[in-house]
């Protein structure tokens, strides 16, 4: 049921980013509009509330960033589908390993393509942590892609996470 799963989520997203990125070549450049505009100041406040949530690594915190029916491809094993287990996953992470520590984190988002609820976002994501309090520091890059769902009142959250 997992495997199932999972390759219906990489056929969505596959489609998703497809349709995304294919639909101004078909229809010309998109238009700004003061829709758009208010959209990316909203993602944009998103970025800056995940930075200061991953380097705080605090688990409610993390939780807010994430739609209540989000996917986190992010945690080992399967996905961690939901607000309520994403949550169960941050605190357990944080109490199995209580002197973790975020020292930066670099997300570098090249392209956002936001088509009617959704929002596609690639870039490159890098970080440095320490396991320990007395850890070596170690840094990591990758890239990734990002869905973000539109909420109610207008914010953005995390849909779907899938870093490489």
């Amino acid at each position: 049921m997992r495997s199932a799963s999972l390759v219906t989520i990489a056929g969505f997203l596959a489609g998703l980013g497809l349709g995304f990125f294919a639909r101004p070549m078909a229809q010309g450049a998109p238009r700004q509009t003061d829709t758009h505009a208010a959209d990316m100041a909203a993602i944009e406040k998103l970025h800056q509330a995940d930075m200061a949530a991953t380097l705080a690594q605090d688990p409610k915190s993390l939780t807010a960033l994430w739609s209540d029916d989000g996917v986190n491809l992010g945690f080992p094993g399967p996905p961690v589908v939901g607000a309520k287990a994403m949550g169960e996953a941050y605190e357990k992470f944080r109490a199995e390993r209580p002197d973790f520590q975020v020292l930066k984190y670099m997300p570098s988002i090249r392209d956002v393509r936001i088509v009617d609820e959704w929002a596609l976002e690639v870039g490159d994501f890098g970080g440095t942590y320490k396991m320990t309090a007395n850890g070596t520091p170690v840094t990591v890059q990758g890239k990734g892609m990002r869905l973000l769902k539109r909420q109610t009142d207008g914010s953005w959250k995390f849909a779907l996470v899938g870093l490489k």
